[in-house]
């Protein structure tokens, strides 16, 4: 690969120590022409080591306190948008000697030849060497990803990672200012339905990880955090549309109509019976059902603009009420009670409602 074809390496660092130059020569000594690194906020006491990095030709972006790995990568980003907007791409690598050479040069390979996709370099967690707790872990957060976002990604915490120029914008306007920052690029992936290719990387855990910055409480909570939000939003816009549905059914049926002097009591064709009772279940679903369009749109998957999203909505609701009632029926000849039949059936359809909704409904162009 020549200098043209090969990306820029940009690193995040935090207190760096010795092994940082060393890496970062021998990433120059194998063809990488550029690397960025970024001091996000180390302190006086390690600014030695990134005078090295100087010296040996890199990039030291920085600042002075602390702002967290995502705004490290962030910076690193709209610094390469300004300066080097025509490079091949970027690789991010960690400083903490997990990512070794031949890995980045696989991942540059498969960028260069392949199509235009997030590259991830992806570790065995089954392997002796990985601590316990990385390897649960990591099995979890897979498992809940593919389950939310329809994605199999066996590392989805790998901070080696590869994307071409133009992905830039895309990456350096993904929230988060932290671990959870590359968490959320993930969910961005998924939803733009850009590729996400794992590459196949060593498993390095250096002194079982204790050069790491990842602190296991408060930074796991700010993945999962992000890994559900959106849906436990999406739960909260539920039962925030459920009530009122009650509430609006059982004012209109028992006091508004009442008051209005309403009394229906109508045969429709289709031997379909309209009455009071019907027509507030009527009115208050149709009311709840906008309710909940506006929030799923404004509130849990933040779209604007989406064309067509509102009969998406419609055709995806009709949808799942016929399969409610299909399911429901099926189970029902197989001898179990329909208050269980219909438990059943809409938890597994409040799934496939969400995966729905995130991915077609209100899918961004």
């Amino acid at each position: 690969m020549t200098n043209e074809t090969m990306p820029i390496v940009l690193i995040p660092s935090l207190e760096p120590d010795d092994r940082l130059p060393a890496y970062v020569g021998e990433l120059m000594a194998s063809g990488f022409p550029r690397v960025v690194v970024v001091d996000d906020g180390s302190g006086p006491d390690y600014q030695p080591i990134f005078d090295r990095l100087r010296a040996l030709g890199a990039t030291v972006l920085g600042y002075a306190v602390n702002q967290g790995k995502g705004e490290a990568l962030k910076t690193g980003y709209r610094w390469i948008l300004e300066h080097e907007p025509d490079c091949a791409g970027v690789l991010t690598a960690d400083a903490d000697g997990q990512h070794t050479v031949p890995d980045c040069l696989n991942l540059a390979k498969a960028l260069r030849e392949g199509e235009n996709a997030l590259y991830l370099g992806s570790r065995d967690f089954n392997l002796p060497n990985v601590p316990p707790k990385s390897r649960s872990g990591n099995k979890i957060t897979s498992m809940v990803f593919k389950a939310l976002y329809g994605v199999w990604l066996p590392d989805t915490q790998t901070g080696l990672r590869a994307f071409r120029a133009e992905e830039l914008a895309f990456m350096a306007g993904v929230p988060g200012a932290r671990y959870e920052y590359e968490m959320n690029v993930l969910i961005a992936c998924a939803r733009r339905k850009l590729p996400m290719v794992p590459i196949t990387i060593e498993t390095v855990y250096e002194n079982n990880n204790e050069g790491t910055h990842f602190h296991p409480l408060r930074d796991s909570w700010r993945i999962y955090k992000v890994i559900l939000g959106g849906f436990f939003k999406f739960m909260a816009s539920s039962l925030i549309c459920f009530a009122v549905d009650q509430l609006l059914f059982n004012l209109l049926r028992g006091w508004l109509f009442p008051a209005l002097g309403i009394s229906l009591n109508l045969s429709l064709p289709l031997g379909i019976h309209l009455d009071n009772t019907s027509l507030a279940n009527y009115t208050a679903r149709l009311f709840s059902a906008v309710l909940n369009f506006r929030l799923n749109k404004d509130v849990v998957f933040r779209v604007k603009g989406v064309k067509g999203a509102g009969w998406r909505y419609a055709v995806t609701a009709i949808c799942i009420v016929v399969l409610s009632t299909l399911g429901i029926k099926a189970l029902g000849l197989l001898g179990m009670a329909p208050w269980l039949a219909k438990l059943i059936v809409d938890c597994l359809l409040y799934f496939l409602s969400y995966r729905i909704q995130q991915n077609w409904v209100f899918r961004e162009a």
